[in-house]
């Protein structure tokens, strides 16, 4: 059996492929070693997925993509909290910007961009991934994420510079005040995945010239800062992975084309595309 699993920082989506079987499909937390120690994802990984673990003598190989998971020591924490219970399976952890640049540009050259809870940009070249100076996390970038988007709806709200009908909505929605939202932000664990659950509330006011207005920003934000850093960016087709990119595809590739940006394939998560490419691979 094979086990791939493709992680955020909001959730973790497992698929465990069998000869002769339809893989079978498992979720839990994020697992994100920036945040989580190695002894938290175990209690995740036990807590949340016990008949997975049941399994773990038939597993012989597991291939774990996951945010955060961009440098040896991050790799360490998680791969030493899955051998707590698959000892005996081959683990190779590598970064989520692999994953989604594996389910979409295959074995092509491309850039591949992730827009879901967090943003981030890579250039493949059909073999490995070349990260840029991009993905510095919420607090310093992020741009067109659901963080970024959930932050900007937050602010607007508090501020007062929301459009009324669009702020009793919110309200209704939400009954939100300053006081829950520094507790949440600053005093508790995964401020990143909280702010990004109020992106959830665009699709509401998506038709209104507010909605509209902040889809754009946000993702010509994204464009102009990520994208258009690479000089070569109209060179290759440019990739979307996320519930962002998914859900506003509209959107986004109205101001792709707008600004000379060539969109390949857009999925909102990389682990079917990603699962089948893993076994394609091993085969050849």
């Amino acid at each position: 059996m094979i086990l791939v699993a493709d992680s955020g920082s909001s959730k973790t989506d497992w698929l465990l492929a069998s000869p002769d079987q339809q893989p079978k499909a498992f979720k839990t937390a994020g697992l994100n070693p920036y945040f989580l120690t190695e002894k938290e994802i175990v209690k995740i990984l036990q807590d949340q997925i016990p008949e997975l673990i049941a399994l773990a003598p038939d597993i012989t190989e597991i291939y774990f993509f996951g945010a955060g998971c961009s440098s040896p020591d991050r790799h360490e924490i998680v791969s030493n909290a899955l051998s707590t219970f698959f000892s005996k399976s081959y683990i190779s952890v590598d970064s989520d910007l692999l994953a989604s640049a594996y389910a979409t540009c295959g074995n092509q050259k491309g850039f591949c961009c992730v827009l879901g809870t967090g943003s981030n940009i890579s250039f493949f070249d059909g073999e490995d991934i070349h990260a840029g100076q991009h993905g510095l996390g919420y607090v310093l970038g992020d741009e067109g994420s659901g963080t970024w988007f959930g932050k900007t709806l937050v602010t607007d709200y508090l501020y007062g510079t929301m459009p009324e009908d669009v702020s009793a909505k919110f309200t209704e929605a939400y009954h939100l005040d300053k006081e829950t939202v520094i507790k949440n932000v600053y005093q508790k664990a995964r401020a990143n995945s909280y702010l990004a659950a109020f992106s959830k509330f665009i699709p509401q006011i998506r038709s209104t010239e507010y909605g509209q207005a902040l889809l754009h920003k946000g993702l010509l934000e994204f464009v102009e800062s990520n994208i258009k850093a690479y000089p070569q960016y109209t060179k290759f087709k440019c990739h979307f992975v996320g519930s962002i990119a998914y859900v506003f595809a509209d959107e986004l590739k109205a101001i792709c084309e707008a600004n000379g940006v060539h969109v390949g394939k857009i999925i909102r998560q990389p682990i079917n595309d990603l699962l089948e490419f893993i076994i394609k691979r091993n085969v050849e």
